[in-house]
């Protein structure tokens, strides 16, 4: 999917909701139990429910392969689900993959020509080689880790360097590697104050914003220096929307909280006057 399609289904739907694919056999509701594959029960009725309140999916890749083999049948399934019934949603997969570049290559082939993907989380440590692999395939979306929502982002990523610190530091060397147009970096909604610096260092790219909703990130927030002339976020939501429910009737309630987010991101986008 190219960034300008992306652009026109958030035009359309008036959302810029990213829901994410996280089943947990523990907490799903028990009645899927009884099916061959629960977690692609589980995903299937999730995105029927919410597909035209969205405009991304994104399966955390750990919560498939813990359970081995089965697991990522379940992911295929899921994925295939997806591009072949609502091809216009945009797909990410959550794998946080990074290594020297022969195996950077290997990895970007597994989910970018294998499984179909639109776009997959990468770790920006080990440097340019370690991604540019992923960003030689054509259409498709590197999502770097710049500034994360968890607790212990503040480890390492907003500590100070020479002159700078070093979530700015990867975004500004990211831009200057190969086809960083089809970069797209990951800021936690929890760290809402640095959007603004943000911004002024990649004012174009695309910002997949966790921790909105169970993690308390606000969309408001996001939204007041996140958004830019073309949209530019994608805001996701897991927990809050998949485990609204754990009864019969999950799937509707998943799709009442993923239509309370998706009310906010069109008030947003009246109020700064986008669409």
């Amino acid at each position: 999917m190219t960034t300008t399609q992306l652009i026109e289904q958030i035009r359309k739907k008036q959302s810029f909701l990213c829901i994410g694919l996280d089943p947990d056999l523990d907490k799903i509701p028990t009645h899927l139990h009884q099916y061959e594959d629960p977690i692609f029960e589980f995903n299937k009725a999730i995105i029927d429910a919410t597909h035209h309140l969205c405009v991304a999916y994104k399966p955390n890749t750990a919560f498939y392969e813990c359970y081995g083999i089965e697991g990522w049948k379940s992911l295929e399934k899921t994925i295939q689900y997806l591009n072949n019934k609502y091809p216009e949603i945009f797909t990410i997969a959550d794998a946080k993959r990074g290594d020297i570049g022969n195996t950077s290559t290997r990895y970007a082939k597994a989910f970018f020509e294998q499984l179909n993907f639109d776009s997959i989380t990468v770790a920006p440590y080990m440097g340019k080689d370690s991604v540019e692999p992923f960003l030689s395939f054509k259409n498709k979306h590197t999502i770097l880790l710049a500034l994360t929502s968890n607790e212990g982002a503040l480890d390492f990523q907003t500590q100070n360097t020479t002159d700078t610190t070093l979530y700015k530091m990867v975004l500004e060397k990211s831009k200057t590697w190969k086809n960083a147009t089809q970069l797209m970096y990951v800021v936690g909604a929890t760290k809402a104050e640095y959007f603004k610096e943000i911004r002024n260092i990649v004012p174009d790219n695309f910002l997949l914003v966790p921790g909105v909703g169970a993690q308390g990130g606000s969309v408001e927030e996001v939204c007041k220096y996140g958004l830019n002339k073309n949209i530019g976020l994608l805001i996701n939501s897991s927990r809050g929307i998949i485990y609204a429910s754990n009864q019969s009737n999950f799937a509707v309630q998943a799709q009442i909280e993923a239509q309370k987010l998706q009310q906010e991101m069109q008030l947003e986008l009246t109020k700064h006057s986008i669409i």
